[in-house]
């Protein structure tokens, strides 16, 4: 890609706060955009050969919305804390296997997707986001849902085409779960914790595609109690 086309792309940027060049075949994060760092709310670069996000990420402190779908990432900096103000982070289609221990510090975040990467554990560390809406690990290798999750502020938990096993009762204590999604994993009916169907906010329970007909729930305690919350729900959206 020509400079002439970068620059170009730059000054539009900076009438609009958005920076978008996907599918390029960049290599890295283009440096010219610390010019940009007082201005720019949304950057997506999907579609790239990105392997590194540099520390320097740290000094887009206005920045909003950040895309960074099918690349190369195997790590992220710590340095992507300083970002108070992203509600936004893609980071799908990637090869991460884990989060900077300061990622709990991006407290404006709402939605975090880290659909199709390396993932073997549930990251840690997430239950400071008081305002995540969505969290999506669907697509990984994780084999267990750990009773730490139960810290999770999250109203959404996506967790589809895992490999999980183990799913912990804490789970339930989450205080503003309404949808778990734990389709195509390898859980057994045994596995789904009583507390989940009877003590849970959870109005959605998606486990279509594991060790067990679906039909076969009606059979556990507390199943009644779910799908009254489950009826009440799509009452209101009805």
């Amino acid at each position: 890609m020509g400079n002439s086309a970068l620059k170009s792309h730059l000054e539009t940027s900076q009438k609009t706060g958005v920076f978008q060049l996907t599918g390029k075949g960049l290599p890295e994060f283009p440096e010219e955009l610390q010019r940009l760092t007082g201005n720019l709310r949304t950057v997506d670069l999907s579609n790239n050969k990105i392997e590194v996000l540099p520390a320097s990420i740290g000094n887009f402190l206005h920045m909003k919305s950040l895309t960074l779908n099918c690349n190369k990432l195997t790590s992220l900096p710590c340095e992507i804390s300083k970002l108070k103000k992203l509600e936004t982070l893609l980071l799908n289609g990637n090869q991460l296997q884990q989060l900077p221990a300061t990622m709990g510090q991006l407290k404006a975040l709402r939605t975090l997707s880290l659909a199709g990467n390396k993932f073997r554990e549930f990251p840690p560390g997430l239950g400071t986001l008081r305002h995540l809406d969505l969290l999506d690990l669907s697509k990984n290798h994780i084999q267990a849902v750990p009773p730490e999750v139960s810290a999770l502020q999250t109203i959404e938990i996506n967790l589809n085409q895992n490999q999980i096993s183990l799913l912990s009762g804490e789970v339930s204590r989450c205080p503003r779960l309404k949808v778990l999604r734990l389709e195509e994993n390898c859980l057994e009916l045994c596995s789904i914790p009583t507390s989940i169907l009877t003590d849970s906010q959870v109005s959605l329970l998606s486990v279509e595609g594991n060790l067990f007909e679906v039909k076969d729930m009606r059979d556990l305690e507390g199943y009644e109690k779910y799908m009254e919350r489950f009826t009440a729900t799509k009452k209101k959206f009805a």
